[in-house]
């Protein structure tokens, strides 16, 4: 979660839009409702076509932007070539001519700047993409590439409302749901280096969620129930992202409560190229061609994203050719050829990734080898329906902290109802089928009723369309899904005790911020006291918990499950002497705050004169 970045939104009520905006790992969408008229029941929404490069000196709109950056060669395009609709050199090419130049020169291609952001082990600040390009090629920064697809459309917004200022509106802005609290940071702060002050941020699946919902114009009461619980499966490019929220009553009407969150699995639609592109190369080296060397594997790649993408959504589209650049220069012999069918799109995507797993298998985890290629940190096991049996088996009690629904004591995983498939990936039948048909054998086989689907949903779309419609909720329209916190969080804290050979003080666990806790709620820790080192560098560690739902805020652990916390950033920290002595130890008591943004401040205040000191996520991180 974001700590501190944002003070609460602007004050917007003069906003003439609600705007979502699904900052996608593979493509960008931008849409938006009218919100002018508090008392209209009419939603008007619509998607923002988005201006676009698709080619050198030529421009469509499109409703998807490709969230893709290109460092072109200084000689690569003339003048003149790049120009928009709002300026004549634009500093980054990026959307549709980014991933058009791309495919042929991948090495000087950003893609996946999403995944980079929750990577601990990077500066996302720092110019390393792409990872692989050589050192001629310009490299900007995770947080500089989304920057600027936000940049583009703002622009493309601005050009076609000039009237009605994107920083004037209110803006939604989705992230993953198990994004961790220095991604959520990061891209809270690119939304501002925007303009963008009245960001809020809002996951994902609920995102999707509030787009089925606005879709089914009033209908969807009839398709829920008290007591349903939905499971929300997103596979897009980058991650797969899992949520569970369960139908309840308030006040004799139908809500919406968030109760668990997956791990953040990266592991999506890029690892399904990268597979099909293994596959590929097989067959050519197979069929005499040459090793292929990693550029040649990086062009293959992205020429089965399209040809992936064109399988799945044509039935006619059997075979595919695929055209690979080799080695040589020369035009006679300088590419090499082989196709993509319809028959390993199914293998590799269907047995590799979706293979029919009992509900007790879990993802496969293997010794990490001590020395590995600086990289994002894909997900071991392949295989989403074990990642999904995993986050049902862990989440089994769940329903145990939500009053009016039922426990099945004897299940050995958590039974969903309901099931909504969101992203890319799950445009195509045979995956979805495939899903849905392991998940209700696992239910039979608990002699629990089978899920049903909920339809309905533009997968390109949706996330960008329920992040819009969320502002018009915030107005107090439709219903809302509770929730707060998708996580405990938790500040080291170092017991004091003499001095021992060998042996560290033992940390204890302080719980700040309970699961669950609302936006806008603020949770004091007046009863503890602790002593806070002021005026030189200092280590603070913070845990997370998303299993842990009874422990309130000031909850002490003293020893833990390695599955109940998952250690977050270590940040190291200087705080401020304000009138103090270096070194000096303050008595301090917590507070915590959730912001209107859905975001985390956490602050020592002292116990003699009130003073305040933030101790903020670090989004930076000392590994290399």
């Amino acid at each position: 979660m974001n700590h501190g970045l944002f003070s609460n939104p602007t004050n917007t009520t003069a906003a003439k839009f609600s705007i979502g905006i699904d900052l996608g790992t593979t493509h960008s969408v931008l849409s938006y409702v009218d919100i002018s008229d508090p008392d209209s029941d009419e939603i008007i929404q619509k998607v923002l076509q988005i201006p676009q490069l698709i080619a050198p000196g030529v421009i469509e709109d499109k409703a998807q932007l490709p969230s893709f950056l290109y460092q072109a060669h200084e000689s690569e395009l003339a003048e003149g070539e790049t120009v928009l609709p709002w300026t004549h050199q634009p500093k980054f090419l990026v959307g549709e001519i980014a991933r058009h130049l791309g495919s042929k020169t991948p090495i000087r291609l950003v893609s996946s700047a999403k995944s980079w952001l929750c990577h601990a082990g990077v500066d996302c600040k720092e110019p390393i993409l792409p990872s692989e390009a050589p050192d001629e090629v310009e490299k900007v920064s995770p947080f500089q590439a989304s920057v600027a697809y936000l940049e583009h459309l703002s622009a493309a917004w601005n050009k076609q409302y000039p009237e009605h200022p994107i920083n004037e509106q209110e803006i939604t802005l989705t992230i993953p749901a198990s994004f961790d609290p220095a991604a959520r940071e990061l891209t809270a702060e690119a939304a501002q280096q925007v303009g963008l002050q009245n960001a809020v941020l809002l996951e994902e699946p609920q995102a999707a969620l509030y787009s089925w919902i606005e879709k089914s114009e009033g209908d969807w009461r009839n398709h829920a129930s008290v007591g349903d619980i939905i499971l929300v499966i997103d596979v897009g490019g980058g991650t797969t992202d899992l949520s569970l929220i369960a139908v309840t009553e308030q006040d004799g009407n139908l809500g919406l409560t968030r109760i668990a969150v997956g791990d953040h699995i990266l592991l999506g639609g890029d690892n399904m190229d990268l597979a099909l592109a293994y596959t590929l190369k097989a067959k050519l080296e197979k069929d005499g061609a040459q090793r292929l060397a990693a550029w040649q594997i990086q062009a293959l790649t992205h020429a089965c994203r399209d040809a992936k993408e064109n399988i799945l959504s044509n039935d006619e589209a059997d075979n595919i050719a695929i055209v690979v650049p080799n080695r040589g220069s020369s035009l006679i012999g300088g590419t090499l050829r082989t196709e993509l069918t319809r028959d390993e799109v199914n293998s590799v995507l269907l047995e590799g990734f979706l293979p029919e797993v009992e509900s007790h298998e879990h993802p496969a985890t293997n010794p990490r080898a001590g020395l590995r290629s600086k990289g994002l940190p894909y997900a071991q096991d392949a295989a989403i329906t074990r990642h999904l049996a995993a986050f049902l088996s862990r989440q089994v009690n769940a329903l145990s902290s939500i009053e009016g629904l039922a426990v099945n004591e004897d299940a050995s995983f958590l039974h969903p109802s309901a099931v909504l498939f969101n992203g890319g990936v799950l445009k195509s039948p045979r995956i979805t089928d495939r899903l849905m048909s392991v998940l209700n054998n696992w239910l039979n086989s608990e002699q629990a009723p089978s899920a049903r689907l909920l339809s309905g949903l533009d997968l390109d779309l949706a996330v960008a369309r329920g992040a819009a419609y969320y502002g018009y909720v915030r107005k107090g329209n439709g219903v809302r899904i509770k929730g707060g916190t998708a996580a405990a969080y938790y500040v080291g804290v170092e017991s004091a005790m003499p001095a021992v050979p060998g042996m560290t003080p033992e940390i204890q666990a302080l719980c700040i911020a309970p699961f669950g806790m609302e936006e806008g709620s603020t949770a004091e820790l007046q009863g503890d006291e602790f002593g806070l080192i002021v005026g030189e560098p200092v280590r603070f560690r913070f845990f997370s918990s998303k299993t842990r739902r009874e422990d309130i805020a000031g909850t002490r652990l003293e020893y833990w499950q390695d599955d109940e916390l998952e250690e977050l950033n270590e940040i190291e920290i200087t705080l401020a002497e304000e009138g103090y002595k270096a070194g000096e130890v303050i008595s301090v008591h917590l507070s915590s705050l959730i912001t209107e943004t859905g975001t985390l401040e956490l602050q020592a205040v002292s116990n003699q004169n009130n003073q305040h000191w933030k101790i903020e996520f670090d989004v930076q991180s000392d590994e290399g």
